[in-house]
């Protein structure tokens, strides 16, 4: 399978024909700002939008400026989302609405005049209008029956421009095997996970009362858990960012030490056509490598170069968790950031014995997709202290990303009772 996809060698060479991206990140050397804790890669300025708005995940904002925020815990009162605008021009919401009593989710998207929510076994839909521009009464039904489990439920979505509707379906288990997080347990081939979990399926996204099972296509598979999805409206193509496998010293310390643990394997960026298959279980990729190599459960032994599986775009450092992948739609950006993938990264309990990701990045590409440089921090400075050994030891985590028709770029955070930073380009 390899061989009919372009590695990321052969994309970075291409890439090299062109001009580089003019793209700069972070400075290290800075310090993050007093009143929103964070560092900005340069020309950014940022404000908080909101504070204590709940268990925040992703968002949406309207063309009126609204920023829908799907909550990953019920608010007081058991609501599932809320509703922010700030309505004076300050930089911050002072109109917040609370609404979707019941639900509790990852996933909200905006297509037309629709707010859709993806709670953990369904996606339903909210018609808006200018009189009523926050969800009233009860949502309709667009996809239900997805499978109830206890790990990786998330229901991220996006949409393409012919009326499709994607959904991402995370596998119940860590690596498929036969004994569930057994130190030493094999693999199971085939993955019986796979007829249903570990991969986007693709509805229609105007039909309601649909089913999971007899209505979906299973656009891509082989991917472990999918919560960053977005569909580049410049190239015209699904892409995603993935959570690698976790505990490989844990359950193989003898092929495995602890830093390769933390390292591996890499969070994989990916753009994914229908009937693409990403590997999962039966390989991960590693970024320091340069290959897919062969998971321990199916023999291999952290040298093994597997054949099964798509080379990622970017193989990023391991356990970062990526938690959103955004494409900007407007021109307000400087033109090297008009086109590349934002994607926040939330930090995982896997990562040890130093704790990383807790940021943004940015991946500059040109229209057409192609990675045109480097990857760069577009902001950082979240956890609040310089390390933190646990994700719950955080003081933020980057959950969501969202831009707004003005541009101004959004960032969630569902710690220290939820936080949306509002990100402008102020200049060089």
């Amino acid at each position: 399978m390899i061989g009919k996809i372009l590695s990321a060698a052969v994309i970075s060479a291409l890439a090299g024909l062109g001009v580089q991206a003019d793209v700069r990140g972070v400075d290290p050397g800075s310090s993050p700002d007093a009143e929103t804790g964070i560092r900005l890669a340069p020309g950014f300025g940022a404000s908080i939008f909101a504070d204590g708005i709940g268990y925040a995940r992703h968002m949406a904002v309207s063309k009126d400026g609204w920023v829908y925020v799907a909550l990953m815990r019920p608010y007081d009162g058991g609501f599932g989302a809320v509703a922010l605008k700030d309505t004076d021009g300050d930089g911050r919401a002072d109109d917040i609405r609370y609404f979707g009593k019941g639900l509790r989710g990852t996933g909200i998207a905006l297509r037309g005049d629709a707010l859709y929510y993806g709670d953990d076994t369904r996606i339903v839909r909210w018609r808006l209008s200018g009189d009523a521009p926050v969800p009233e009464g009860e949502p309709e039904l667009i996809v239900g029956g997805f499978p109830v489990q206890r790990a990786h439920a998330a229901k991220p979505l996006a949409f393409d421009g012919d009326g499709h509707l994607y959904v991402n379906v995370g596998v119940p288990s860590n690596a498929c095997m036969a004994d569930v997080r057994t130190k030493g347990s094999p693999g199971q081939r085939p993955c019986p996970e796979l007829e249903w979990h570990g991969a986007i399926w693709q509805f229609d996204a105007d039909t309601t009362d649909q089913d999971f099972r007899t209505d979906g296509v299973k656009y891509s598979t082989g991917h472990r858990n999918a919560v960053g999805i977005d569909w580049n409206p410049h190239a015209d193509g699904l892409y995603l960012v993935q959570h690698g496998r976790d505990q490989l010293h844990q359950f193989f310390p003898d092929l495995y030490s602890i830093e390769d643990s933390a390292e591996l394997p890499a969070e994989e960026f990916h753009r994914v056509e229908k009937g693409a298959d990403l590997g999962w279980p039966y390989s991960y990729y590693d970024q320091r490598k340069g290959a897919r190599m062969v998971m321990p459960e199916y023999g291999g032994d952290g040298n093994t170069v597997s054949d099964h599986g798509q080379l990622p775009l970017v193989g990023f450092p391991g356990h970062w968790a990526p938690n959103a992948v955004l494409f900007p739609r407007t021109d307000v950006l400087p033109t090297d950031w008009r086109t590349g993938a934002f994607i926040a990264f939330h930090g995982s309990w896997n990562r040890s014995p130093v704790q990383q990701g807790y940021n943004v990045a940015f991946v500059p590409m040109d229209a057409a997709g192609a990675v045109t440089g480097d990857w760069v921090i577009f902001a950082d400075g979240f956890p609040g202290a310089a390390q933190v050994k646990s994700p719950r030891d955080a003081e933020h985590r980057p959950t969501g990303l969202a831009e707004g028709t003005d541009g101004a770029l959004y960032i969630s955070s569902l710690m220290s009772g939820g936080r949306v930073w509002r990100i402008t380009y102020e200049g060089r």
